[in-house]
């Protein structure tokens, strides 16, 4: 039987305090088991919680510890909605953070989203959808090239898209009261919803390279 998210403990944030830094070998080890029942185990619970209410979100990844103390210091997690397009979370001392994120494109899907930007269509609609995320506090970002890519006019309307080779729109959720209870779903299904349209664009139009 899983278990049932009921919020971050408040230990979780004494846990991660004991790591910061360069922690030694043996502070992790001597951490590890408690990180995992206090900080890990709870990011799984609340990713089973956010996959029950959507079939689209139960492809997840909740990531383990690796040999950079960055990953014993923040608890990371992926939905993937899409090749290379996913939301993703993450849990440190500064509370909860997430972003939707289409980065590390395939072969192809760099030219495949400069195509339906340029597309007076599909490009208004991107164009639109940027702007209302900007608007719900959301920072855009990614990997932009300096000059408009080759085959593209410099004076084009959506320029600012079209230099993107990858395309993130990320927020701080907050270190709230509301971590340590059930209600962290709530409000990460709430920002979930923010970026469904900026994500689902990108699903349909980014398509996995044959």
């Amino acid at each position: 039987m899983r278990a049932q998210f009921t919020g971050w403990p408040e230990q979780a944030m004494d846990v991660l305090w004991q790591l910061q830094g360069e922690p030694t070998h043996a502070t992790r080890e001597l951490y590890r088991a408690d990180r995992e029942r206090l900080v890990r185990q709870p990011m799984i619970a609340l990713l089973n919680e956010v996959a029950d209410t959507d079939p689209r979100y139960e492809d997840f990844s909740v990531w383990h510890y690796r040999t950079n103390s960055w990953w014993w210091q923040h608890q990371s997690a992926v939905i993937r909605l899409g090749r290379k397009i996913e939301i993703g979370l993450r849990f440190d001392l500064d509370g909860l953070r997430i972003q939707g994120a289409w980065w590390y494109p395939d072969p192809g899907q760099v030219d495949m989203f400069r195509r339906a930007v340029a597309s007076e269509g599909s490009g208004r609609e991107l164009s639109a959808i940027v702007e209302d995320v900007r608007k719900k506090g959301y920072d855009v970002s990614g990997d932009v090239m300096k000059r408009p890519p080759r085959g593209y006019p410099t004076n084009h309307s959506r320029t600012n898209l079209l230099r993107h080779r990858s395309l993130i729109a990320a927020r701080p959720l907050g270190c709230e009261e509301w971590l340590h209870t059930p209600e962290a779903v709530g409000q990460v299904l709430s920002a979930a919803a923010d970026l469904d349209d900026l994500l689902m664009w990108l699903v349909r139009h980014v398509k996995p390279a044959a």
